[in-house]
C-alpha cells in the first residue's frame, strides 16, 4: 500500500494526465473572441459601451435580481455595497475567519473593523448557531442597533461568504442579522451558477457580491457585480460609481466623494461571452466533483467535499479535506503534487491570523482552525472535462 501523499498524487495523474495544471483556468475559446471584437469595433469600449448593459442584463437574467451594477472587481463590490448601508469609521462588521482576505480588505477600507467568527463543518460558511450564542453572550441592543459589550462599538453588518461556490445556512443567518439588527450582504464572489433552496445566492441579504476574475468560474477578465432588490440602493450605487456625476446636458456637477469603478464594456463583452456558457461550465464542474469522489471514495481518511443541503453548487474548487488522522499530511501532500506540476492549494490562513488583522474582534475559531489544517482544493478548471 502506497503512503497516502503518493497515492493521492497518482489518482489525480491518472485523471490529469502528465502536463502541468494549474489549480484554475479561465475556459476561453473563440466565441468570446468574437464578442471581444465586436466591442472592439463598435469603438464603445468604455464604460458607455453596450456590452455593459449586455453583461448586466445576463446576471439579471440569471440571478433573477432586479438590479445589478457591474464594478471593477469584487473586492470593490463590497467596498461599494458596505459603504452604500452606512458603515463607518470603528462600525465593526461580522465575518467568517475562513475567506479570502479581500473580505476583510473591504471592511478595512471602509476605516471600519473586522470581526471574525466561526465556520460550521459541511459548507464551511457560518456557524449560525455558534454566532447566535456568542452574540447573545457579547452583544447588546440600544435604539435597534447592536453593540459590542468589550468595546463598546456599533456591529453594524455582517457577510456571509459562499465558500468554493457552496452556499452557505444563508437562511439560518438571516435569521440571527434580523435578531441583532444586522445589514446582511452577502459575499458571493465565487457563487455565480449557485443556489440555495432553487434562490440563487446574492438575492438573500440586502446586497450581493460577485467577482468575475481570471480565477472564476466566469471571467471578465477583472470585474465584479452587485445585485439587489432595492431600487434607491441601487440609484446609490451606480451614482457612487460613476464618480457621482448629475445628469447635465454639458457641465460636470458632482455633488458628493464618487468613484470611477464602472466595468470597461470590453471586458464586460468576455463576461457577457462567459455568462453564456455558465450552464455548461457547471454542468462540467459537477461532472469533476463525481470523478473526484468516485477516485477517493474508497480512501477512508479522505472526503471529497459535497454540496450542503438544499443547495446546488457551481462547484467553483474542488476540496478534498483529509481527516484528523492524516491532517498532519497536509503539508506534505501539497509538495508532491506540486513536484509533479499539479497546483494543489492549501486553504488561506485564517484572516484572524494575519498581522493588519490580528488585534481586531474575534470569536472561539477552532472550526475555522480545523477547516485551515485539512482542506485541500484540487485542479478545478471546466476545461479539465472534455
Amino acid at each position: 500500500m502506497k503512503p497516502l501523499h503518493l497515492e493521492i498524487k497518482n489518482n489525480l495523474k491518472s485523471i490529469l494526465g502528465k502536463k502541468k495544471i494549474n489549480l484554475h483556468e479561465p475556459d476561453l475559446n473563440n466565441k468570446d473572441f468574437i464578442h471581444i471584437k465586436k466591442c472592439f469595433n463598435s469603438g464603445m469600449i468604455s464604460t458607455a459601451g453596450v456590452y455593459v448593459s449586455k453583461f448586466e442584463n445576463e446576471i439579471k437574467k440569471i440571478t433573477k435580481s432586479k438590479y445589478v451594477v457591474s464594478v471593477t472587481n469584487g473586492t470593490i463590490g463590497l467596498f461599494v455595497s458596505l459603504l452604500t448601508v452606512g458603515v463607518k469609521q470603528n462600525d465593526e462588521v461580522l465575518l467568517p475567519a475562513i475567506t479570502f482576505v479581500a473580505t476583510a480588505n473591504a471592511v478595512a477600507q471602509c476605516h471600519a473593523i473586522p470581526h471574525f467568527v466561526d465556520i460550521e463543518n459541511e459548507s464551511l460558511g457560518i456557524d449560525s448557531n455558534k454566532l447566535e450564542k456568542y452574540l447573545l453572550k457579547n452583544t447588546y441592543i440600544k435604539n435597534n442597533s447592536c453593540f459590542n459589550k468589550n468595546t463598546k462599538r456599533k456591529i453594524k453588518a455582517i457577510i456571509p461568504v459562499h465558500i468554493f461556490g457552496h452556499p452557505c445556512e444563508i437562511e439560518k443567518i438571516l435569521k440571527v442579522s434580523r435578531k441583532f439588527k444586522l445589514i446582511v450582504i452577502e459575499d458571493a464572489a465565487e457563487a455565480i451558477g449557485s443556489y440555495y433552496k432553487k434562490k440563487h445566492v446574492g438575492n438573500f441579504g440586502l446586497l450581493g457580491v460577485f467577482s468575475f476574475n481570471g480565477n472564476k468560474i466566469v471571467t471578465s477578465g477583472g470585474g465584479g457585480a452587485i445585485i439587489t432588490n432595492n431600487k434607491l440602493l441601487y440609484k446609490k450605487i451606480i451614482h457612487i460609481c460613476s464618480t457621482a456625476k448629475v445628469k447635465h446636458s454639458w457641465k460636470y456637477i458632482h455633488n458628493e466623494v464618487g468613484y470611477n469603478f464602472r466595468l470597461p464594456a470590453i471586458n464586460a463583452a468576455l463576461g457577457y461571452s462567459q455568462l453564456l456558457k455558465l450552464k455548461s461550465f457547471v454542468q462540467k464542474k459537477t461532472q469533476l466533483y463525481k470523478i473526484y469522489k468516485k477516485l477517493f471514495g474508497s480512501i477512508k481518511d479522505i472526503k471529497i467535499m459535497p454540496p450542503p443541503k438544499h443547495s446546488k453548487s457551481n462547484f467553483w474548487l474542488q476540496t478534498m479535506i483529509l481527516s484528523d488522522k492524516k491532517k498532519k499530511l497536509k503539508n506534505k501532500i501539497i509538495n508532491e503534487c506540486h513536484s509533479s506540476g499539479i497546483k494543489v492549494r492549501p486553504l488561506w490562513d485564517l484572516i484572524s491570523t494575519l498581522n493588519m488583522y490580528k488585534n481586531c474582534p474575534k470569536m472561539n475559531l477552532d472550526n475555522s482552525k480545523k477547516a485551515y489544517e485539512s482542506v485541500i482544493n484540487l485542479p478545478s478548471s471546466s476545461s479539465i472535462i472534455k
